[in-house]
């Protein structure tokens, strides 16, 4: 399994900010490590997201949730998430009026975790 390092997750907002505007800028470190290191969670070998699905979901709504960035936070959980899977092989059909909706719901509390796993699953190809 492929995964984004914090270094390219770094790299993948300071363009996201360029090409789409915005204040660049990490806000809290503690943060963006905290989202990063989520999905890789083990506890005596025990994953509670053993699915390349379910760490994207996890971190792309930790990205969304812990706003460890200035500016451009649900963007780049968005595109984190789509990146990682991008990596390992599976792609996720929608528009982008629909993955905008889906993300603006994770910010606004409305969808979960569970819920963006769940919209993930029903929007893979």
């Amino acid at each position: 399994m492929k995964v984004l390092n914090k270094s390219q997750i770094l790299m993948l907002h300071e363009h996201l900010i360029e090409e789409t505007g915005g204040s660049p800028g990490l806000r809290d470190e503690g943060l963006l490590e905290s989202a990063l290191s989520a999905p890789l969670q083990e506890f005596a070998s025990f994953s509670p997201y053993p699915t390349i699905q379910q760490k994207a979901a996890r971190l792309g709504y930790g990205l969304v949730m812990n706003h460890p960035f200035i500016d451009g936070n649900k963007r780049i959980g968005a595109h984190a998430m789509l990146t990682l899977l991008a990596m390992n092989g599976i792609e996720i059909i929608c528009t982008q009026k629909e993955l905008s909706g889906i993300i603006l719901d994770v910010a606004a509390g409305r969808t979960g975790y569970d819920g963006l796993l769940h919209w993930l699953l029903a929007h893979q190809e």
